[in-house]
């Protein structure tokens, strides 16, 4: 009893120190990413991204009410959740190292359970190896980068280690009557974890062996490997037959009894649902009738599962009621089915399928898709049927993992392996990048990143052993950034005492912890198929591996005392000697991971999305990216209610009719978006995508008309690619206008002092050759309807490619383009874009937004956090150069200044938008100051060429060297435009090898 009480004594201290340090860390607002999707999605129960989180969405709505009306706590609220739930994970893992450290301490029985009371060495010894082997994982990378920002992830390892832990709970009291009921408590946190993330689900096989040895003292190879089969069948009859198996059956239910059988809407489910429950009330009885233990836990496990996975009800529940956030509209079970299989994303190929210079030969029909019509009381077939692309048998291959074909995947692949254009890779060639890429860059690097050491924040970096060169012999870059942490593999070297103590004591154990490892960790990089190239590190996906390894580092405390049993003799000091050392792992992993984990005082990305939102004229329409733009201006719009009235789109989410239909709606103070075609022009299938089609009678086409014919799918626009095929729309010219009423644009006062000589009376772009997109349709159809009405934007940071061609008619306000019927008479396609209002953007950029935080050097700012700061210093030096153009160095002086003022380079690193600022600061006397940003961005430019240059996988830092390269054609063109050509000649000598395509 003693033991019990210390033991759970010392688990809540261990989740007390965890809790403050995430707590202290935490993010105090939305993250990049999909945390503000989530945090917004989680205060209004909106609709997140498939296929949702449900279970994660009601405990932060929960959470938020704690902020009582202050919305700008809810964001730090439900990152809490996150914090806390890290912390629960941590606490239980130090119970389930206790438990298994307790079975190589004492003495065990027949079934493996401890029979000794402890002593007090082995108590000061089980207590210690599950504190640091807990604390270990709390201070990890990639965990406490999850526990400090509003994800699924932290919640998602809180599954893991509860599951754990409860079925080490159950094999202590396997023997008692009641002790299934620890397995149906597992089945219900199972459940509720599909509501979370399917990474628990991996855990099974791993549950499975732990209770084939509790209830088989003598276990055999037959029975282990019987066991697993088992366990991966119940993995797929969850993963598939409970997931999507359900809601697709009942899918088919319900269209076959309203199309069939002619009933009303909703009725074929609610007769599989009463079908269900008859079938789950009839094997109830039969387990009671036969008197089966094993049936009826079977069916209580079952049970507690769907209890559990109830939560996703929510999310056809509140998609009927047309939320402002609802992605894929899945507001019955039809479009919930797609919703949870996730079919918006496409699939890649697992264990046969093509490779990457496969070529389809044929179109494979694809499932039904069905919609309601309301008028018939049916469900209407979308056609033409979705088809997926086949293949010929020899373009197939086992197991594909050189299978991408997209733009650029193939320079990839060759930085890893040796294959061609045109020519099929060997299986060699094929588990070479299963090996080095997927396995070795993807799993084993982000493993290291943990337990031995990170070379930097930036993408592809690599690992620091105890062998790498110092901090101080490496670039600023890499050297000094916070993200440069080393370890001396000290917590691996720990862990994998444990692992072979364990193994030598345990080798039951060391199998279930090993199986664990395994299955979190490098058969979901089997699973996940990665590509060759990711738009960000994905080293949170694999914490369960770093979970079971953390195991193994508590266990290591073991190893050493057993190790020093030779040397020390007395057990007391031996203990205490072997904690000591062992205390060392979490200690450094704290002390190395403090500066770049902690969060606090970091507002980057809530205000970049408050000033873009400001950046707009009232009642705006505005065009993003997705994610990291888009994210952010979700949360402050939806929990902080910021600029209701400007209505943000999405251009990638313009490619499907359910965003558009929601685009139609009015969302809070912004009214529906000036579309004009209907539903029909814009289902799914239908002006995808419209290919250009040339017509030499036509030579320009009225944006206008163009709308109307497509619209009415005039024959005019139809093209025919295959014999007795579908036509389909196209655009006969490049060419589009659009005329302008002068008199009444003039009368809306919209014409800024200046530029009234520029309004023009059409306005003439090129849209390519390269084909119209749906979403490119749906801008040209606003453009054509909205009559300037409502003010029209572009974010500075959307693809150029997207901007259409309109760039001569942008003019600059803040961190938006809008569009506007004036040209600018200096635009060059090789020049910067939109005309730049002083005023405008002075109020703007020096009065009304905000830049929390980023003049704290002590604040880490990542890759993807430097982003947009460094679009702050491009508008900054916009608007300083445009005053020094019109003669007022005064202006451009302050603006320069200012810029330097918020945006410090000890806490935002020169970038190149840096020399920009160079002649108005030469201008207004400054000289000095501008040779040092000079003469700083050049030394670590030089810095950051010539350490790639050295290294053997330099080719993985291609984007960062492009930015290095960029960075020193901007100090050139600096340097030169302020007569310094010594400073240029540096620069240029960097350059020229690469300009010459030596490098």
């Amino acid at each position: 009893m003693r033991f019990q009480r210390l033991n759970n004594l010392v688990g809540w201290l261990v989740f007390a120190i965890a809790a403050a340090t995430y707590l202290s860390t935490l993010e105090p607002t939305a993250s990049f990413w999909d945390c503000g999707e989530f945090i917004a999605c989680a205060y209004k129960l909106l609709v997140p991204h498939p296929p949702g989180a449900p279970t994660f969405l009601l405990l932060g709505r929960l959470f938020s009410l704690f902020s009582f009306g202050d919305t700008t706590k809810v964001a730090v609220l439900v990152n809490a959740l996150s914090g806390l739930s890290s912390a629960f994970t941590v606490l239980f893992l130090f119970w389930s190292i206790t438990r298994m450290a307790s079975k190589l301490v004492l003495r065990r029985s027949a079934v493996n359970t401890p029979t000794e009371v402890p002593t007090n060495t082995d108590t000061l010894l089980i207590l210690g190896a599950g504190a640091i082997g807990a604390l270990a994982f709390a201070f990890t990378d990639s965990f406490w980068f999850n526990a400090v920002e509003g994800e699924v992830y932290a919640m998602s390892s809180l599954c893991t280690a509860a599951v754990v832990w409860l079925m080490l709970k159950w094999e202590g009291h396997a023997a008692e009557p009641d002790s299934d009921k620890w397995i149906v408590l597992i089945a219900y946190v199972i459940g509720l974890s599909i509501g979370v993330h399917l990474l628990n689900l991996l855990t099974l096989p791993a549950l499975g062996l732990i209770y084939y040895y509790r209830r088989n003292p003598n276990p055999n190879v037959k029975g282990i490997v019987l066991v697993m089969a088992v366990c991966l069948v119940l993995l797929a009859a969850v993963l598939v037959g409970i997931i999507p198996g359900l809601p697709t059956l009942a899918g088919y239910f319900e269209v076959f009894f309203v199309n069939t059988v002619r009933l009303p809407f909703n009725s074929g489910l609610v007769i599989f649902v009463v079908a269900l429950i008859g079938l789950m009330v009839y094997g109830f009885r039969i387990s009671f009738r036969r008197k089966s233990q094993l049936l009826n836990t079977a069916m209580l496990c079952f049970t507690f599962i769907l209890i559990g996975y109830s939560s996703y009800l929510i999310v056809p529940i509140r998609s009927s009621y047309h939320p402002t956030i609802n992605e894929n509209d899945p507001e019955d079970v039809l479009s919930f089915v797609s919703y949870l299989k996730r079919e918006q994303y496409g699939s890649r190929p697992l264990l046969y399928g093509p490779q990457f210079n496969a070529q389809p030969d044929h179109n494979e029909p694809g499932a039904p898709r069905y919609v309601r019509n309301t008028t018939t009381n049916n469900y209407d077939e979308v056609l033409p049927r979705a088809q997926e692309a086949g293949y010929r048998d020899e373009d197939n291959m086992l197991l594909p993992r050189l299978y991408s074909n997209l733009p650029g995947h193939l320079q990839e692949y060759q930085k890893w392996v040796d294959v061609q254009e045109g020519v099929k890779p060997t299986m060699g060639q094929n588990l070479s990048f299963l090996f080095r890429y997927q396995m070795g860059h993807m799993f084993w690097r982000y493993f290291m990143w943990n337990y031995v050491g990170r070379e930097s924040d930036v993408q592809q970096a690599g690992v620091v052993t105890p062998f790498s060169p110092s901090a101080h012999s490496l670039p600023e870059r890499i050297g000094m950034s916070k993200a440069h942490n080393n370890f001396f593999a000290i917590p691996l070297i720990l862990g994998l005492i444990g692992l072979f103590f364990q193994s030598r004591r345990d080798s039951k154990d060391a199998l279930v912890v090993g199986l664990l490892f395994l299955l979190t960790g490098l058969a979901i990089i089997v699973y996940l198929n990665q590509p060759p190239l990711e738009p960000r590190e994905r080293d949170y996906t694999f914490a369960g591996a770093t979970f079971a390894f953390a195991i193994w580092i508590g266990l290591g405390v073991l190893g050493i005392a057993d190790l020093l049993r030779s040397v020390i003799k007395n057990e007391g000091p031996r203990a205490a000697i072997a904690i000591a050392l062992g205390v060392v792992a979490p200690g450094i992993l704290a002390a190395q991971g403090w500066d770049d984990h902690d969060r606090s005082g970091r507002y980057n990305s809530v205000d970049s999305a408050k000033n873009l939102l400001n950046s707009c004229a009232p009642n705006a329409i505005l065009f993003t990216n997705g994610d990291n733009d888009t994210f952010p201006l979700w949360y402050v719009q939806e929990v902080e209610g910021v600029r209701t009235d400007v209505r943000v789109a999405v251009l990638s989410y313009l490619n499907t009719d359910w965003y558009i239909q929601q685009m139609k709606r009015r969302s809070y103070l912004s009214q529906p978006l000036p579309i004009t075609m209907g539903d029909k022009a814009y289902a799914q299938g239908t002006n995808d995508y419209l290919p250009f089609a040339q017509n030499p009678a036509v030579k320009d086409v009225d944006v206008k008309q163009f709308i109307q014919l497509v619209q009415q799918n005039n024959p005019l626009l139809q093209v025919q690619y295959q014999e007795d095929g579908p036509g389909i729309m196209s655009f006969p010219t490049p060419n589009f206008y659009l005329p302008v009423d002068t008199t009444a644009f003039k009368k809306l006062g919209l014409i800024p002092k200046g530029r009234e000589n520029q309004l023009v009376d059409r306005m003439d772009w090129s849209m390519g050759k390269r084909g119209i997109e749906k979403k490119n349709l749906v801008i040209l159809d606003m453009i054509a309807t909205n009559n300037w009405k409502r003010p029209i934007y572009f974010s500075s940071t959307v693809t150029p490619s997207d901007y259409m061609n309109l760039q001569p008619y942008f003019q600059l306000e803040g961190l938006a383009y809008r569009l506007l019927p004036l040209k600018d008479p200096n635009y060059t396609p090789q020049g910067e874009d939109g005309y730049v209002d002083l005023d405008l953007n002075y109020r703007e950029l020096m009065k009304t937004f905000s830049y929390r935080g980023l003049t704290n050097d002590k604040i880490f700012y990542d890759e993807n956090n430097l982003k947009f700061p460094s679009n702050y210093r491009d508008k900054f030096a916009r608007l300083a150069n445009t005053y020094l153009e019109r003669g007022n160095k005064a202006k451009a002086k302050e603006v320069a200044d200012y810029c330097l003022q918020v945006m410090p380079d000890k806490a935002i690193p020169y970038d190149y938008y840096s020399p920009q600022l160079v002649p108005a600061l030469i201008a207004g006397g400054e000289k000095q100051r501008a040779d040092e940003i000079l003469d700083t961005m050049t030394r670590r430019s030089i810095q950051m060429l010539s350490y790639y240059a050295a290294r053997p996988d330099g080719s993985l830092f291609d984007y960062d060297q492009r930015l290095h390269l960029v960075n020193l054609q901007y100090v050139y063109r600096s340097a030169m435009q302020a007569g310094d050509t010594v400073r240029a000649q540096k620069a240029f000598a960097v350059l020229q090898p690469y300009l010459q395509g030596q490098r």
